[in-house]
């Protein structure tokens, strides 16, 4: 197990990284762009017994897998739809192709050496693609509605009953006879990669859970965990995070 150098607070923890997202802010006057990750998955990974580590999305950042323990891949922008063959459809906002690239490696690094992933949203599309799949850039063009991402004024979550695979991870992780998933985005999985496993569904048919096959512990779900108050994931990923790397 990892630990987090020079951090006796840290020490014997695991040590789970968090894929760095961009976005300009005015702190004390000054516009700047800044690294961050949402506070709650901070708080949700330090509260299950792990040390978050912060990693920014540059060039080479596959090599400090070797430090991990597990890796969660949080929501962000778009895919630059090249990626998966495409060309941008009018609404697809992509990151930088940079980071898109850097992402792709770090997750693929992290599948390689069986680390335990979460991946969030846009980190459940990045790991579709990564193994070959494609993704539906504007789901409303899909399903008729815009009932994953509300058209409001302000940040709205839409509501979603789950249908869970029985026996897959994710139906253990949640554990409950109704799920509901709490989501904010408008695409999704459309061709399914190799090696992966749609696990679960909105009621539109939308893919919301995948699983990579073969693999002691990753899951992709296209809701949005840590928005809410809802830790499992979180603390499914520590527990997985926690388990010597042969078991």
């Amino acid at each position: 197990m990892n630990s987090v150098v020079n951090d006796p607070a840290s020490a014997g923890r695991p040590v789970i990284g968090i894929c760095a997202r961009t976005a300009p802010v005015t702190l004390q006057g000054s516009d700047m762009v800044v690294s961050l990750a949402l506070q709650s998955h901070v708080a949700f990974l330090s509260a299950a017994g792990c040390a978050p580590l912060l990693l920014p999305l540059l060039p080479g950042v596959e090599s400090l897998v070797g430090r991990l323990d597990g890796l969660l891949v949080p929501g962000g922008p778009d895919l630059a739809p090249q990626l998966y063959g495409e060309a941008a459809h009018p609404v697809t906002r992509a990151m930088s192709p940079d980071a898109d690239r850097a992402e792709l490696a770090l997750v693929r690094a992290a599948l390689d050496a069986e680390l335990p992933v979460l991946a969030i949203c846009r980190g459940m599309q990045l790991l579709n693609v990564l193994h070959g799949g494609t993704l539906h850039q504007h789901l409303p063009d899909v399903t008729g509605h815009h009932g994953h991402r509300p058209r409001t004024p302000s940040f709205t979550l839409g509501h979603h009953r789950l249908k869970l695979e029985p026996g897959s991870r994710i139906a253990g992780v949640l554990d409950e006879d109704a799920p509901e998933s709490a989501c904010h985005h408008h695409q999704a999985v459309n061709r399914l990669g190799a090696g992966l496993t749609a696990t679960g569904w909105a009621e539109d048919g939308t893919v919301e859970a995948i699983e990579v096959r073969n693999h002691p512990f990753a899951i992709g779900v296209q809701w949005e965990a840590g928005q809410t108050a809802d830790k499992r994931l979180h603390q499914a990923l520590a527990q997985a995070a926690g388990r010597p790397k042969n078991s």
